[in-house]
């Protein structure tokens, strides 16, 4: 590979990567508009329940600890990503996917379990506030994984590209940020929600 070409490939790679931190502030907006928007409505219940006597302090907590898991392993696939190591990367991000896809089941469950009740999004402010917020958080885990499927075919038929490294970094920032933003929800809805 001649310096020319190494060159290219590192302004490339910047340049990517600049580009995808100001998506994710584009993305930082979205969820701070919504979190204002809860901010505002968790109060009006219309008479129906509130965060303390709807929501599970274990159960988020759970939730919680396996996003934050998850987080712990897709940093784990980056230092295998540093040393080469192609089958390490796969398998940590395939138990990132697998705590993933646990914490979208949870939360699927939760929904189910609010909505059999009775407390669906269309009962209060609140309600709704808290179904649009956390729900948009569950579509972008859901792309996340989408992701993660998309980018392991080609590391798995090739290998540890410039291309494929460049997209890998890419997917671990949205995944850490994902995980920064359900802190916030922890913290907002869950644990403010128990007070």
């Amino acid at each position: 590979m001649t310096a020319v070409h190494e060159k290219h490939l590192e302004e490339t790679y910047s340049k990517t990567v600049f580009g995808f931190w100001s998506y994710l502030m584009t993305d930082c907006i979205l969820f701070g508009t919504l979190f204002a928007t809860y901010l505002v409505l968790h109060n009006n219940t219309f008479g129906g329940p509130n965060a303390k006597e709807l929501f599970s302090m274990p159960f988020a907590l759970t939730e919680t600890l396996i996003l934050l898991t998850s987080s712990f392993t897709c940093t784990l696939s980056k230092l295998a990503a540093y040393r080469g190591d192609k089958n390490k990367v796969i398998a940590w991000f395939a138990v990132t996917f697998l705590l993933g896809l646990a914490f979208i089941a949870m939360e699927f469950n939760e929904f189910s379990h609010l909505v059999h009740e009775g407390n669906s999004w269309r009962r209060s402010g609140f309600l709704t506030a808290f179904f649009t917020l956390v729900a948009t958080h569950g579509l972008h885990i859901s792309t996340g994984l989408l992701w993660m499927i998309i980018l392991m075919i080609p590391v798995c038929r090739h290998g540890l590209t410039p291309v494929s490294l460049k997209r890998l970094t890419c997917l671990r920032m949205f995944w850490h940020f994902l995980d920064i933003v359900w802190i916030f929800i922890f913290t907002i809805v869950y644990l403010m929600g128990a007070l």
